[in-house]
């Protein structure tokens, strides 16, 4: 139905602007041709200052024409009634063209002329009542399909009404349906809720003298591994103080038996600078591996570089330099060492 209504508005609306631009059509024409006609009639019919007035007559004719077509048309469109004056206005000037059309074939006698010249008056005339016909049944047409559009609306919303009345009523039934359902569904869970609270009771009795059991179990078996766990430390203990005293000894041992490597360790290289040393001066400039020893046991004798330079026979330069090596590499180990 909203489809062919749809069609239906576009066609009469089609129609209209056909209508209107024919008619229009045919009124410029109509004037136009009317006053190239009249305009030489009315001017020989005239006097002579006043030709340029010639004009006019059928200008006014056709504005008459234009203002009854176009009221009519508005009339028509609105569905209105002018009355007789608006029936008389338009055959009067359209009688009037016809005339002023005609005269002056008729004067000549020229009955061709007089067709000729009848047909632009005449197919005004009935395009204006052709047109005004079409408008007011286009208008009927128009109200007949807003009404026809109006009772489907009506009906569309009497329908809809009537579904939301049947979805209401659906509702209000499922939401008492639910409500049985939902007491129902409350006194079973209260009879499910006191058994269970039943059940519970009784396993929560069972619980507690099982706990209680197991409580003096675990009472009974934490005493005798409290019992096992201090015999295990009594021992563990004993075995940690022996394994002291044994590492103690051992490490006394270990100091002693490092004590007296170190003792032999000085000792014997007391002795290795005693015989450097004990050499005395040396007359010649000695080899320089023998001269570094040489100056290396000065340097750990404390003995000064000129002191040391006669024992090697080497200069004093070289071996201030040999002592300033050994203070390099002697000084961290000198300040690393507790």
């Amino acid at each position: 139905m909203g489809g062919g209504g749809r069609v239906n508005t576009e066609q009469i609306r089609s129609a209209e602007r056909a209508l209107s631009a024919g008619t229009w059509l045919i009124v410029a024409g109509a004037m136009l041709y009317s006053i190239l006609t009249v305009t030489p009639l009315a001017a020989r019919h005239t006097p002579d200052e006043w030709d340029w007035t010639a004009p006019i007559l059928p200008l006014v004719v056709d504005a008459a024409v234009v203002i009854v077509v176009r009221l009519d048309a508005v009339l028509a469109r609105l569905g209105g009634d002018g009355g007789k004056w608006p029936v008389v206005l338009r055959w009067m000037t359209g009688c009037m063209t016809l005339a002023l059309n005609v005269a002056d074939s008729a004067l000549k006698k020229d009955l061709v002329g007089v067709a000729v010249h009848a047909v632009a008056p005449l197919l005004l005339i009935v395009t204006a009542e052709t047109g005004l016909a079409y408008r007011r049944a286009i208008a009927t047409a128009v109200t007949a399909l807003e009404d026809r559009r109006r009772a489907e609306q009506e009906a569309r919303e009497r329908a809809a009404s009537e579904r939301r009345e049947a979805a209401e009523r659906r509702a209000r039934e499922e939401r008492e349906h639910a409500a049985a359902l939902a007491r129902e569904q409350r006194e079973h869970e209260a009879r499910l809720a006191r058994e269970q609270t039943e059940r519970e009771e009784r396993a929560r009795r069972e619980e507690r003298e099982r706990a209680e059991a197991r409580e003096r179990a675990e009472r009974e078996a934490r005493e005798r591994r409290e019992r096992e766990l201090e015999q295990r430390e009594r021992e563990r203990q004993e075995s940690e103080r022996e394994a002291a005293r044994r590492r103690e000894e051992e490490r006394r041992a270990r100091e002693e038996a490092a004590r007296r490597e170190r003792a032999e360790r000085e000792e014997r290289a007391a002795r290795e600078r005693a015989a450097l040393l004990a050499g005395g001066p040396a007359a010649e400039k000695l080899p320089e591996d023998r001269a570094r020893r040489i100056v290396l046991a000065a340097f750990e004798e404390g003995l000064p570089v000129r002191a040391a330079a006669e024992l090697c026979g080497w200069s004093v330069g070289w071996v201030s330099t040999r002592y300033q090596e050994l203070r390099d590499t002697t000084a961290p180990v000198e300040v690393l060492t507790p």
